[in-house]
């Protein structure tokens, strides 16, 4: 089901996703000061929506209480300009809890990742995500990677599913994808939403621009927005030949650089977000921080972007 306030104000999207960091004190608390900041700085740089407590976010490292809070803050720290979503995740009774926790939050919508641990069959993985979105009233997006891979069939029968608006794609497979789209166009009344959820969607987002996907997370977004903003603009007026040239200079060196280390793909965000200025703490284990070396590659990057956007003008 797509008529949901969520789906309806994210069907033609304003700007990119933005996936704030989790803000953690010198102690390790949840720095819930830091973290407003870094959800409002997002918001006033015009994101289209937030998406708290996601993976960029640490969700597998808070606690219910924390997660709770810090969807509270997002919430608060967005004040109704665009709308927030929380993940929720682990087992079925775990998720299920979460999207309870979000919804007293005060959150648009929820992010279902995938379950915990399990290969789970297509039977199974429907059942899970039904439960789920049966245990609130909030609109859910269900994604895609990993240990959850749907067959077209079982996408259609989330599509049916109410409360169900959306699928975020981490997998990849644009073959599975086209053939995905074409049956819940086929079978399925109304607007189903698609994201582009692979790491940096930036670097494939022309690709499934094709498949006729606009909506994607970008966290570059989190420390380099301007840079994140003028991509999408040049996604959303066809200047290909910008889009291109930030990739050349700015995404495929982050790219790269992002795969010398595990987990980079969110610490290496949380390391371009102090650089730019706001203390937002290290990662939690079992993630790791960037080696120094790594850190100076990444400023020297950002540097390129933003003398890229300098070229434009």
């Amino acid at each position: 089901m797509t008529s949901s306030p969520l789906a309806a104000r994210l069907t033609v999207p304003t700007g990119p996703l933005f996936f704030p960091v989790t803000a953690y004190g010198p102690g390790g608390a949840v720095d819930l000061d830091a973290y407003r900041a870094h959800v409002r700085r997002g918001v006033e740089a015009d994101a289209a929506a937030v998406f708290a407590c996601c993976g960029t976010g640490e969700f597998h490292a808070l606690t219910p209480e924390e997660f709770q809070e810090c969807v509270r803050a997002a919430v608060e720290a967005a004040g109704g300009r665009v709308p927030v979503v929380a993940g929720a995740g682990y087992g079925t009774a775990l998720a299920v809890r979460y999207a309870r926790l979000a919804e007293e939050a005060g959150a648009d919508g929820l992010l279902a990742m995938p379950p915990y641990l399990v290969a789970a069959g297509q039977e199974g993985l429907l059942r899970h995500y039904t439960e789920i979105a049966a245990a609130t009233s909030l609109p859910v997006i269900v994604y895609q990677r990993d240990n959850a891979v749907f067959t077209p069939d079982t996408v259609v029968a989330l599509a049916r599913t109410d409360g169900i608006v959306g699928l975020k794609d981490g997998l990849g497979d644009l073959g599975l994808m086209q053939r995905t789209v074409s049956a819940v166009r086929a079978e399925v009344p109304g607007d189903f939403l698609y994201f582009n959820g692979l790491p940096t969607a930036e670097q494939t987002q022309l690709a499934y621009r094709a498949l006729g996907v606009t909506l994607y997370s970008s966290a570059v977004f989190c420390f380099a927005p301007e840079i994140a903003l003028a991509f999408h603009r040049a996604l959303r007026t066809g200047d290909d030949a910008t889009a291109r040239r930030l990739l050349d200079g700015f995404y495929g060196p982050f790219c790269d650089l992002r795969a010398q280390g595990a987990g980079y793909a969110v610490s290496l965000v949380k390391a371009g977000v102090r650089l730019r200025g706001l203390e937002v703490g290290e990662v939690r284990p079992p993630l790791h921080e960037p080696a120094d070396e790594h850190v100076k590659q990444l400023a020297r990057i950002i540097e390129r972007g933003y003398a890229l956007l300098e070229e434009d003008r």
